[in-house]
């Protein structure tokens, strides 16, 4: 095997997805604790310390203890190289979150065990499903009260689609949370609560039917034998091909605050999520062992950090080996470019890189020239696919406070549409600015940035929006009578590219029903 191809065997690249306060912040550093990339897990903001949880950046990000941005963390655990991609989790998320979902080979959801499945992660779900993304399931907060464990399982079933195989199953909960049964290999993982900061050594118990496990258990010993008769006979077991095909999740309890079952995950990562995959592109499909570089940029974030006012824009490799120096053909542009100062992420902690390969995430210096979506490759005029624009859901109108600073608007407006944090529309039949954002927190972002980076002061207004479609059709001569017919709702994106703002869903579906020819599409391939 040749280091490269050992290297790519060693990568495993992954998201977390979850509802707001399921817990993922707190799973982010007890994962990284894993790892030893942190020897102190920074508890989160609602301990009331002054300490932030390691991976949220940004002004808004620390007044509000969320993470808006999406962060990405390398580090290394049992001999493999984790790329960990942190999702904004809170209430009002971005198109972000949707489109890191395209840069990864699983993901890792984790549902609140009192709430269990939420509309958040339905959404997100629903983009994994696009590409069929293996999902592996973390039922958290088992140190509180939760829903029966079996009620759970058959809500991820019902509600998410997809089969649920239990790997470990807990013993009790809240104060009376003993620990969790595996139940391939029939040992019980002892939980001791108040280590919640550091790694300590396990204890386990092997086999259930022992001495010691009937005293671990004590008076609630053959209710959980019962229970487990139970489970065995109604639970799917687990299936690797099925998890792979994104057909089956294995599902593990535990709490990411007393860092329980925490490591449990990150060895079902290791052991069964897949290795960097290839990927699909316009011309053919690019295997990560290839010897020639290419890579996709996913995202693009401005000032991670005040001291360095850049943007960086963020590269998932898809095939080859990054060499510090190395030279690379920016396609869209058709330019070589020489990039001696690839970033490698550890939270905030930015470092420079001397090689990285597929899988891997780097950033890229970018002033302004480098699009999401784009590729980077040794020569090659390849395009990959997959990295959409979503449809907006939410709609305001720009209203700016100094009528003379509406070119540096325009030009703010246009690189946070480029970086991802906004779409921007201009309607053909007016001089009005219309923003469109997946969560409400979006726009407040926008408004600090474009005050903060721009010096622009603007406020909002409610605007009668319902979605947007971007429109295309084959033939000329009808895509001219829509556009005659339609002008009054018809906007070009950021991109320059026609656009259906439709006010309400029943003007939307009469549209489609009138102009079979013409295709309202919610995403869009960017390029």
């Amino acid at each position: 095997m040749t280091k490269q191809a050992a290297e790519v065997a060693k990568r495993r690249t992954f998201a977390i997805i979850s509802h707001p306060d399921a817990g993922k912040t707190t799973i982010t550093e007890k994962l990284l604790l894993m790892g030893k990339a942190i020897a102190v897990a920074g508890t989160v903001k609602s301990r009331k310390s002054d300490r932030h949880a390691t991976s949220d950046w940004m002004e808004m990000e620390k007044q509000r203890g969320i993470s808006i941005t999406t962060s990405v963390m390398q580090f290394p655990y049992r001999d493999h190289m984790i790329n960990l991609l942190d999702t904004p989790g809170h209430e009002d998320f971005s198109e972000d979150t949707y489109r890191t979902l395209t840069a990864v080979d699983s993901a890792l959801m984790v549902l609140d065990g009192g709430k269990g499945v939420e509309p958040r992660t339905i959404a997100l779900m629903d983009v994994c499903r696009l590409r069929d993304t293996p999902i592996v399931s973390f039922i958290n907060k088992l140190d509180r009260d939760i829903r029966d464990p079996i009620e759970l399982l058959d809500e991820i079933e019902a509600v998410l689609k997809i089969k649920a195989a239990p790997i470990t199953w807990p013993i009790g909960c809240y104060r009376d949370f003993k620990g969790v049964y595996h139940l391939a290999d029939d040992y019980i993982i002892v939980y001791t609560a108040g280590h919640g900061h550091e790694r300590t050594e396990v204890k386990i118990i092997e086999k259930l039917d022992s001495d010691e496990a009937r005293a671990h258990l004590g008076d609630e010993y053959d209710r959980f034998v019962e229970q487990l008769e139970l489970v065995q006979g109604a639970c799917h077991e687990f299936n690797q091909q099925e998890f792979l095909d994104g057909q089956l999740t294995p599902v593990f309890f535990g709490t990411a605050l007393g860092n329980f079952g925490v490591d449990h995950v990150l060895d079902a990562v290791v052991d069964w999520a897949p290795r960097p995959l290839a990927r699909v592109a316009n011309e053919r499909t690019v295997e990560p062992v290839e010897e020639k570089f290419a890579g996709f940029v996913f995202k693009i974030q401005a000032n991670m950090d005040p001291k360095h006012r850049d943007r960086i824009a963020f590269m998932r490799i898809c095939s080859g080996k990054y060499e510090k120096g190395m030279k690379m053909r920016h396609v869209r542009t058709g330019k070589d470019v020489r990039i001696g100062d690839a970033l490698t992420f550890f939270s905030s902690e930015r470092e420079q890189l001397e090689e990285a390969f597929a899988g891997d995430i780097i950033g890229l210096h970018n002033h302004g020239t480098i699009q999401i979506g784009d590729t980077f490759t040794e020569g090659e005029a390849l395009g990959f696919t997959g990295i959409p624009h979503f449809a907006p859901e939410l709609f305001r109108r720009v209203r700016l406070k100094d009528p003379l600073k509406s070119k540096q608007l325009r030009q703010g407006l246009q690189q946070l549409a480029e970086e991802g944090a906004t779409q921007v529309f201009f309607p053909e039949r007016s001089n009005d600015i219309i923003l469109g954002a997946v969560g409400v927190l979006q726009f407040d972002v926008v408004a600090s940035r474009l005050k903060e980076e721009y010096k622009v002061e603007c406020s909002y207004e409610p605007i009668t929006v319902y979605s947007a479609r971007w429109v295309e059709c084959g033939d000329k001569k009808k895509l001219e009578e829509f556009s005659n017919k339609a002008v009054e709702n018809l906007a070009l994106d950021g991109g320059g590219h026609l656009t259906y703002l439709a006010p309400t869903r029943v003007n939307l579906a009469l549209m489609e029903e009138r102009w079979p020819d013409v295709k309202f599409r919610a995403t869009r391939e960017h390029h």
